[in-house]
């Protein structure tokens, strides 16, 4: 987990607690449903960002006689948490007040105040968003830019790239709910927004549960990495067959790998250390994100070397 990726945590946290605040005052000074959905989204944004501050303090931990690989994952576990908070407070709570205020419809009161919380809130947000997208361009790999969120082991960043993507969107909604109830006289417009803000958090929401769900089960690093791992391994001239690298995530730059090896000779447990040892540092150089390695070696005939 990166200094920058705090940061970008920082950055949004600090955003969105303004805004909050800013949001409900508007909310309660012209009666917007739209403008209470917004009020809640960034809320539950703020709360949102110090659970993930919380998971990256505690993945750091040091492993224990209960924790033996650490506990890196625990911030996939704080990931998850949000995208659940996401899903109910944000996305239940915003299509709950665009239902009332469908129900009970009130005329907004003084809609300039909206108009100006909305257009500053888009410039906090956007802010916040462009920092985020320029600190996970700094890692992305060759694949396009959404590709590489969704194929991201970093919940410090896609999380937020998500969550400000759904935050610049919900407050174009909101602007055009207002707008639209304005011109129209009609809060139908306003409540129809509130909804569909709902609707958004709801979308972003199962999207995080995927993501945070497929790192908490074991997800594998990514394809060049386990492919890399295996062309290095049969490039060494004492090994004679490597079945697949198996991996797995522990954390955001930890990655667990394990590998089954078959060299050519006997060898006496002398040159096998030296060759296991010159295999790990290989890979640890070329993939510093491979923190612990795990190798079974077995000799020609495909018995496991005595000891290991």
């Amino acid at each position: 987990m990166t200094g920058e990726s705090k940061l970008a945590i920082y950055g949004a946290l600090g955003a969105n607690i303004g805004i909050a605040v800013i949001k409900f005052i508007a909310a309660g000074v012209t009666g917007s449903s739209a403008m209470v959905s917004e009020g809640i989204h960034s809320a539950v944004d703020s709360g949102n960002s110090l659970l993930l501050l919380l998971g990256i303090s505690r993945s750091k931990r040091p492993a224990d006689a209960g924790h033996p690989f650490g506990h890196g994952k625990e911030i996939y576990f704080w990931t998850l948490i949000v995208a659940v908070l996401v899903f109910s407070l944000g996305g239940g709570m915003s299509l709950y007040e665009g239902i009332t205020h469908l129900q009970h419809p009130e005329p907004l009161k003084d809609p300039k105040w909206n108009y100006i919380v909305l257009i500053v809130s888009m410039f906090f947000e956007g802010a916040s968003l462009i920092y985020a997208v320029k600190t996970f361009n700094q890692t992305k790999g060759e694949f396009s830019f959404w590709k590489e969120v969704r194929l991201s082991k970093d919940p410090a960043l896609f999380a937020v790239i998500y969550e400000e993507s759904a935050a610049l969107l919900g407050l174009l909604l909101a602007l055009a709910g207002v707008f639209l109830c304005h011109y129209f006289n009609n809060p139908v417009y306003d409540a129809a927004a509130s909804m569909l803000i709902g609707l958004l958090l709801i979308f972003v929401a199962i999207i995080m549960v995927k993501e945070s769900k497929g790192l908490l089960v074991g997800e594998s690093a990514h394809a060049d990495i386990v492919k890399g791992v295996y062309t290095l391994i049969n490039e060494e001239p004492a090994v004679s067959t490597l079945y697949y690298p198996l991996t797995m995530h522990l954390a955001p730059e930890e990655i667990l790998l394990a590998i089954d090896v078959q060299f050519k000779t006997e060898m006496t447990m002398d040159q096998l250390f030296e060759n296991i040892n010159h295999l790990e540092n290989r890979i640890k150089e070329k993939y510093p994100s491979i923190k612990k390695i795990y190798i079974e070696a077995k000799n020609l005939k495909g018995k496991k070397i005595p000891g290991l």
